[in-house]
């Protein structure tokens, strides 16, 4: 916790001639930045994974007919398609999964101690909004900081639907329903939704590790545009 915080502090220095006041929440950006960087390889793993899913359907799909009445033995049949194909079922969550300490770094250094005080503006960055309501309401100072992160999440959540969407208009049938069956499709269908979801996390939690959420979420919205470009791509949110 100690060099996690001093790393935070030495990249505000290096950005303080810039940012002045606010250059604490500007290498929490920074650091957002970097980590999603150094897992960017494995996001591009997770498009060929995925890209692999969709060309795979049509097999599955034959599977779960051949063995409708057998589960055990199709569970094994898609881990040797997969296996053969060199295709991990869990590549796709690798990139969260890698990314989760650096949030919950953020999240412990500014729900207390020496980074707590620091501020984005008005707003202290180990505030919630809860506090920004308390404290001027929600058009407030800090409550219009906050006002600024909902609606950079809104226009994302909205480019991520919209995009999802189209996607799954354009995957084969096979690939939406997946090897779970309709349940799986449903669940699928409902996804592009989820990118919504993270407006919640951003009331909630303390207002450095809101930042880190919504320029993951930025990221992954601008990552995937880029690695599926021209492709069907089964939505997932950050």
């Amino acid at each position: 916790m100690s060099a996690a915080a001093s790393l935070v502090e030495e990249l505000a220095g290096l950005l303080q001639p810039v940012f002045h006041g606010s250059a604490t929440a500007a290498a929490i950006v920074l650091l957002t930045v970097l980590v999603r960087l150094a897992v960017h390889p494995l996001s591009r793993a997770a498009a060929r994974g995925q890209q692999a899913r969709v060309r795979l359907a049509p097999r599955i799909a034959e599977l779960r007919k051949r063995h409708a009445r057998d589960p055990d033995r199709l569970r094994r049949a898609v881990l040797e398609l997969h296996t053969e194909e060199k295709v991990s079922p869990l590549a796709g969550c690798l990139p969260s999964l890698a990314q989760a300490p650096a949030f919950l770094l953020t999240f412990h250094l500014f729900s207390g101690g020496r980074l707590g005080d620091h501020t984005l503006l008005a707003a202290p960055l180990g505030g919630r909004w809860t506090d920004a309501l308390a404290h001027g309401g929600l058009f407030g100072p800090a409550g219009l900081v906050y006002l600024a992160l909902f609606a950079i999440v809104a226009a994302v959540g909205t480019y991520t639907y919209r995009r999802g969407r189209r996607d799954l208009a354009a995957m084969p049938a096979a690939a939406v329903e997946g090897p779970g069956g309709a349940a799986v499709g449903g669940l699928t269908k409902v996804m592009p939704l989820l990118g919504y979801a993270t407006l919640i996390t951003v009331a909630v939690v303390p207002l450095a590790a809101a930042l880190y959420v919504v320029t993951s979420t930025a990221w992954t919205a601008a990552e995937r545009a880029c690695l599926y470009r021209g492709k069907a791509a089964a939505p997932v949110t950050a």
